[in-house]
């Protein structure tokens, strides 16, 4: 069974930039797809960005493409999520998942997922 750790987060200004990371507890992390989802009070959650391991194809929501880099280090068995240009919107807790599966699907497709990690944007 695959832990995910999530770190990174915090308080970071309009326009500022925050790396998250997702640490997972086995060394086979490159088999698994990544999804970063978000959360904010009183909303559902929803899909951010994700990469495909068998390829390695990256999808991003509408509203962080640009700004939002999903990338991989599968020696650390980790995944990143890099976040510029930040935003109030972007404000939620973030989740990473993962699943034994060759494409992206909603949250409903993943089995693990880590605890999460605040986000806040504000000035």
């Amino acid at each position: 069974q695959v832990q995910l750790v999530e770190s990174g987060g915090g308080l970071v200004q309009p326009g500022g930039s925050l790396r998250l990371s997702c640490a997972a507890s086995e060394d086979t992390l490159q088999y698994y797809t990544i999804g970063w989802f978000r959360q904010a009070p009183g909303r559902e959650r929803e899909g951010v960005s994700c990469m495909s391991y068998i390829d390695g194809t990256t999808n991003n929501t509408d509203s962080v493409k640009g700004r939002f880099t999903i990338s991989r280090d599968n020696a650390k068995n980790t995944v990143y999520l890099q976040m510029n240009s930040l935003k109030p919107e972007d404000t939620g807790v973030y989740y990473c998942a993962a699943q034994l599966i060759d494409y992206c699907p909603g949250p409903e497709g993943y089995e693990y997922w880590g605890q999460g990690t605040q986000v806040t944007v504000s000035s």
